[in-house]
């Protein structure tokens, strides 16, 4: 119940509904270059993620696409282009939630964002218990 709450309060008034569009829409325009295809997947799972985040964690998995030598080349290409940029905006929205106690489960969100904006390849979006 309680994690339903801050998943419609994430999405209403976290901004989180508005950023998830931004992340598809990124997704949608990386795929639109066959090179862009696995960045733009990489998108999708942010943007699936910042739907519904209160619940959810983020996983390595060493069968997942992208995992790997090639996985760990990806990484580095999207740390450069994006994942620094994007995981520093998310640690600034974490600190800045974190000042007031009502905002501390959001920024703990934030915090699993940053880290997945990294390096997105090899994850994996997984229930929480």
């Amino acid at each position: 119940m309680l994690r339903a709450l801050l998943n419609v309060l994430w999405l209403t008034v976290g901004g989180g509904g508005v950023a998830a569009l931004g992340y598809a829409l990124g997704g949608v325009l990386l795929c639109l270059t066959v090179v862009g295809i696995p960045f733009g997947l990489q998108a999708f799972k942010l943007a699936h993620l910042m739907l519904w985040p209160f619940g959810k964690d983020v996983v390595e998995d060493r069968l997942a696409p992208g995992s790997g030598l090639l996985g760990i080349l990806l990484n580095v290409l999207w740390f450069v282009a994006v994942g620094l940029v994007t995981a520093v905006a998310h640690l600034g929205f974490a600190l800045t939630l974190a000042v007031s106690i009502i905002g501390i489960p959001f920024a703990l969100q934030h915090l699993k964002f940053a880290l997945l904006a990294i390096f997105p390849f090899g994850k994996r979006i997984v229930d929480v218990g």
